[in-house]
């Protein structure tokens, strides 16, 4: 396991193919920043930031999906 103060606890060094889920635990900053580096932090927020951009895209799929549904499913009634 790396000591890298980023990683998540339950994050190890294990092949990705072990993860069945497909889907990784966020990035954890420890609550003392102070034992940081500025390198470190700035690493910190640039995987925020990519975690935040795939979180967006996720909801913007999840909207195409639920538009493409409501469009599908919606009642129009026949002319009388």
């Amino acid at each position: 396991m790396k000591t890298d103060a980023l990683r998540h606890p339950r994050e190890y060094d294990m092949d990705d193919d072990d993860d069945k889920s497909g889907s990784r635990p966020p990035t954890v900053m420890p609550a003392d920043l102070s034992a940081l580096s500025i390198s470190e932090l700035e690493d910190g927020i640039r995987r925020l930031e990519a975690e935040i951009a795939r979180l967006k895209a996720g909801i913007a799929a999840k909207r195409d999906v639920r538009g493409g549904a409501d469009a599908l499913f919606r009642f129009k009634p026949k002319d009388e």
